[in-house]
């Protein structure tokens, strides 16, 4: 919420969508949280959001945008989750600098079939058919090292 240098003190500019509108003081964008919060606070609403919910979220308007992109600290636990799966694929990109975001994405999707893949999930697959709508993605020759292991044990 911008106020009108301009204008009288009532009349503010509410950047909840994609353009920013003028309004009146008393009909502002209330249900915005952010506006009124202190970003720490702001942060940590968004701290208990899961990765999906949170990208979703920087999705919503221009201060929530800012407010989780330039916050490496929600990145970083977002990370960690998926470090528990592919914590040398994690470690290795952070290794190479890249940042906490730029890691989770690289990570994210692989996570999850390689978790799928550990479990066993893909270990009696019959045709292409019952892998429909899942995501795949490249896998290292050290996951596949992981993954034939634990077929092994199974």
């Amino acid at each position: 919420m911008l106020h009108d240098p301009k204008g009288s003190l009532s009349t503010v500019y509410c950047v909840c969508g994609r353009s920013p509108v003028l309004m009146f003081a008393e009909d502002t964008c209330l249900h915005n949280f952010a506006e009124t919060l202190p970003t720490e606070i702001s942060l940590k609403i968004f701290s208990e959001l899961d990765t999906q919910s949170l990208c979703n979220a920087s999705l919503t308007c221009r201060l929530w945008h800012h407010i989780i992109e330039d916050s490496q600290q929600l990145w970083r636990s977002q990370c960690l989750t998926v470090r528990a799966v592919c914590q040398r694929e994690v470690d290795r990109d952070r290794r190479n600098g890249l940042s906490w975001k730029l890691t989770l994405v690289r990570n994210y999707t692989r996570s999850f079939l390689k978790r799928d893949w550990l479990r066993g999930r893909y270990s009696n697959v019959r045709s292409v058919d019952e892998l429909r709508g899942r995501k795949m993605c490249p896998l290292d020759v050290e996951t596949w090292g992981e993954i034939l292991e634990a077929e092994l044990e199974r």
